[in-house]
């Protein structure tokens, strides 16, 4: 009888030593989950490389996308380009709610759903720690999430690029905010984020739907924050000259104005709706304008901006990460 429980307890004593068991265990528990994720993949592939293949086989009399014919006076883009460029402009909000949703399913079925019926236990008594048993649950949806997303990030690129070189073009620019969550790093970061605040929430609260309710209002509210300050993350860059100044096509135009003597900064709002007489200029320099300014992240700034956004969302898992393991502790030891 003992020669037959030995090879048991050796097994058992090996298994917090590894997250293989723990990690194989959730994937064949959710493996409808992970189906259901592979043909949310696929379906994003899918419509991308669609919108590809329609654009390209439009009918269409001129190489430079004019459907009208070629060297007329009137340019008409064809209906196949303009719808590409309309859903591809809201690509990255797209992937920004499919990272956001990796958090939410974290948060209910993946964590809250056992603590809240107690399904937890029986991994707790087959010697797997609460630590492996959460390190699990946030390695295998991490890992799934930086690869799957990885790749639309590299598929939405790829059919953003199919749109440069038409003229009058609708190109979503890069600095869009349906455009520049999803075509960068600070996707994986947000993804990270997602996972890390779904577990925090669901420890911390134990029930499903308010764990995931909990979990998207977080999450929401830093995408949302992130959005409306994204400019602050890196210095723009000042122009001047004498007279008005022109962007080039890369420009993210943030304000202008004019410049007194001093170096103080005059908006153009200032004088607007005032009772002087002539134009906004002349308001300008009554005010003492001098120099005209504008204040712009040029394209460059394009990588400055989406690392600066992933440290920060990167800080912020990290901190989430190890406040629900304090939490866990806390309350199983």
């Amino acid at each position: 009888m003992s020669t037959v429980t030995r090879p048991k307890t050796e097994a058992v004593a090996t298994a917090p030593a590894t997250l293989r068991g723990p990690a194989r265990v959730l994937l064949r528990v959710h493996r409808k989950a992970l189906w259901a994720g592979a043909a949310l993949l696929v379906l994003g592939i899918g419509i991308v490389v669609a919108l590809r293949v329609w654009m390209a086989s439009a009918k269409e009399l001129c190489a430079d996308g004019d459907i009208t014919p070629c060297g007329g006076s009137v340019y008409q883009p064809s209906y196949a380009r303009t719808s590409t460029e309309v859903f591809l402009g809201d690509g990255g909000t797209v992937l920004l709610l499919l990272a956001g949703l990796i958090g939410v399913f974290v948060a209910g079925p993946l964590i809250a759903r056992e603590l809240e019926s107690g399904t937890f236990r029986l991994a707790w008594a087959q010697s797997v720690s609460p630590a492996h048993w959460l390190a699990a649950r946030l390695a295998v949806p991490a890992a799934l999430a930086v690869v799957g997303l990885t790749v639309l990030i590299a598929v939405y690129r790829w059919g953003l690029w199919a749109l440069r070189g038409y003229p009058y073009s609708q190109l979503p620019r890069w600095y869009d905010s349906g455009v520049f969550p999803g075509t960068g790093p600070a996707l994986l970061g947000f993804a990270l984020l997602a996972v890390a605040v779904g577990a925090l929430c669901a420890v911390l609260v134990r029930r499903t739907l308010l764990s995931m309710s909990l979990t998207g209002l977080v999450l929401g509210t830093v995408a949302l924050g992130l959005g409306m300050r994204r400019y602050e993350l890196w210095p723009h860059v000042l122009r001047q000259g004498e007279g008005p100044l022109t962007l080039s096509g890369g420009d993210w135009h943030l304000d202008s104005g004019m410049l007194t003597a001093s170096g103080r900064k005059l908006y153009w709002p200032d004088c607007f709706g005032t009772d002087m007489a002539g134009s906004a200029e002349a308001c300008m320099r009554a005010r003492g304008g001098v120099l005209h300014f504008t204040e712009v992240h040029p394209a460059s700034h394009y990588w400055p901006l989406q690392l600066v956004e992933t440290g920060i969302l990167l800080a912020l898992a990290a901190l989430a990460v190890f406040a629900a393991f304090r939490v866990l502790r806390r309350l199983h030891g």
